[in-house]
Order: structure tokens, then sequence, then C-alpha cells
């Protein structure tokens, strides 16, 4: 699989655009940044995978080597990843820090990464779309506090009665 791949903090923009308020499932924390892993494999948009310090499900890849992960379950969270079209919602002028160790072992396992990070998307629209469903249990286990609710229309599943303008991404 091609990609290209880069970490970024989200702008203000995306945090204007996209409220805790109506989007309780992202990572709103105040004053601090969402860090993330942003991953362009070449469809018409970029997933963005966020680092957390600690994630209390399997849906991630989990630092195994770091200083942080030998007192917390650390690692990069799929299950809140946003997707992106319109690239002012990408910081590119703050340069985005992570722990150093964490930033090598992310980059020594990053096609693992990235292919989890799109098989973890491209299911969920599989299911969405009634083209692979999953069971009911394994769905919920997978997908119960996922953000890719967000972001139907930018991954091309139909929302009944919702408009294509409902999206601030485009």
């Amino acid at each position: 699989m091609d990609f290209l791949s880069q970490v970024y903090l989200l702008s203000n923009r995306f945090i204007q655009d996209y409220p805790a308020t109506k989007y309780h499932e992202l990572m709103h924390k105040q004053g601090r940044p969402y860090t993330c892993l942003l991953i362009d494999t070449h469809d018409d948009y970029f997933i963005c995978v966020p680092f957390r310090s600690s994630i209390n499900h399997t849906n991630a890849y989990f630092f195994k080597r770091t200083v942080r992960s030998k007192k917390t379950r650390s690692g990069l969270d799929y299950s809140k990843i946003v997707i992106i079209k319109n690239p002012d919602y990408i910081d590119s002028t703050t340069p985005a820090v992570v722990d150093q160790d964490e930033y090598n072992e992310m980059m020594a396992h990053l096609p693992q990464i990235v292919k989890e990070a799109v098989s973890y998307v491209n299911t969920y629209i599989n299911h969405v779309n009634g083209i692979a469903p999953l069971h009911p249990k394994q769905f919920f286990r997978q997908y119960g506090y996922t953000t890719l609710t967000y972001f139907h229309d930018l991954l091309g599943i139909a929302t009944p009665g919702s408009s294509d303008n409902d999206n601030p991404n485009e």
C-alpha cells in the first residue's frame, strides 16, 4: 500500500468547526492540541490518527517500548480517527511535539499502523454500507464510540435525512 504520513496538529479552525457540544466523541481538551499521525493513502481524504496517553480499549496501536507505555496504555487511537478533506484543518505552522521514543516506535511500525488504520476505516464503511456487516456486538465493541460517524459524507456513506452541507470539513 502506498501512503504518505506526517505528524501534525489539527488547527484551531477544525476545533471551531467541530465543537465539543456537537461532536462529543472527538477528543476536546481545553488548551491541549489534537496531535495526530496524518495518513494520505491517495484517497480524496486524509486519515488523522490521534496520539493518546491512556487508551482503555483494543482499537489502537499500543506503544510497547516507550517510557510512557511502561506506566499507561499509550498509543495511536483508531476509534478517535478524524477524516480530513479541508487542508485548513491541518496546522502546518505549529510544530507537533510527541515523545521521541513514541515517534521512533511509530516510525518503526508505520506500515503496520497505516494498514490497521485504513482497515479500521474500511471495515466501518463496509459495515455501514451493508457490504460486509459485522455482528452487532462486534460492531459495538469496535465502533460504539467512534468518531467516524461524523464523517459519513467524506467517506461516501449516505446518511438518511442529511444534506451535503452538514459537514464543515468540505
